[in-house]
C-alpha cells in the first residue's frame, strides 16, 4: 500500500469526532490528512461541536467540541495534490456548501475520478454538486433525505454503524458508524491492514 494524501473539508462546528477520529485512524495507519476550512489560514484553531440523541430528544444537543488545527491555508489548495475527498459533517456543512470555491474543489475531484466521502451532514455539501450523487445510494443524516429526494440520488437508511459504498463514493449516517465508515473508505483507498500474532514481529528481529 502507498500513502495517500486526503483532503479533508469542514467548517466551524463541524462534527468534533468526525474530524478527529478521521485524522487520526488515518494518519496512524500512513496516510496525509489535510484538514481545511474556507477562509482560515494554518494554525487557525476551528471551533468544533458534539452532537448526541437522547431519549427524551426529538431533535439532537449540540455541545461546544474541541479545538480543530487548520493544517492549511484554504485559498492554496490544490486538488492536484491529493488522491481523495473527505467532508465532515455536524453544522459545518450548512455553510461551507455556500462557498464556490469548496463546490469547485469538489467538482475536480468528481472530474478526475477520485475517491470522495461523506458523513452525516457532510452530504449536504454533496448534493450542492448534484453531479457527484447523481445515480448513486448515498446515506448521511435521515435529516438530509428530503434534499436528497430532490436530486438523482436514492437515500438508503442504512443504520447507525454502516457505510454505504457506490463506486467511489463512501457516506454514513453519523458519527456512530466511523468504524464502518472509515474501513469502507481505506478498502477504497487500497489500505491494507495485517495482523501478526502478538510478538511475531519482534521474534523475527531477534531472529535476524
Amino acid at each position: 500500500m502507498s500513502a495517500k494524501s486526503i483532503l479533508m473539508l469542514v467548517g466551524e462546528f463541524s462534527e468534533e469526532y468526525e474530524i478527529f477520529v478521521f485524522q487520526q485512524a488515518f494518519e496512524a495507519v500512513g496516510h496525509k490528512v489535510e484538514v481545511v476550512c474556507p477562509e482560515t489560514k494554518a494554525g487557525f484553531q476551528l471551533a468544533t461541536s458534539v452532537h448526541d440523541f437522547g431519549p427524551d430528544l426529538m431533535t439532537w444537543s449540540e455541545h461546544r467540541g474541541h479545538n480543530q488545527e487548520i493544517t492549511k491555508d484554504f485559498d492554496a489548495v490544490d486538488t492536484a495534490d491529493y488522491d481523495a475527498v473527505y467532508v465532515a459533517g455536524g453544522r459545518g456543512p450548512e455553510y461551507i456548501r455556500t462557498y464556490p470555491r469548496v463546490l469547485e474543489i469538489l467538482r475536480e475531484f468528481h472530474r478526475d475520478d477520485k475517491p470522495i466521502a461523506s458523513i452525516c451532514h457532510g452530504l449536504q455539501v454533496l448534493i450542492a454538486v448534484p453531479e457527484i450523487i447523481a445515480g448513486k445510494k448515498v446515506s448521511g443524516l435521515f435529516t438530509v433525505a428530503p434534499e436528497v429526494a430532490l436530486t438523482d440520488a436514492t437515500y438508503v437508511p442504512i443504520g447507525p454503524k454502516a457505510a454505504l459504498r457506490d463506486g467511489k463514493l463512501v457516506t454514513a449516517e453519523g458519527w456512530t458508524a466511523l468504524a464502518a465508515f472509515m474501513r469502507e473508505f481505506m478498502n477504497l483507498l487500497g489500505t491494507e491492514i495485517i495482523h501478526h500474532p502478538v510478538g511475531a514481529l519482534d521474534q523475527a528481529e531477534a531472529a535476524e
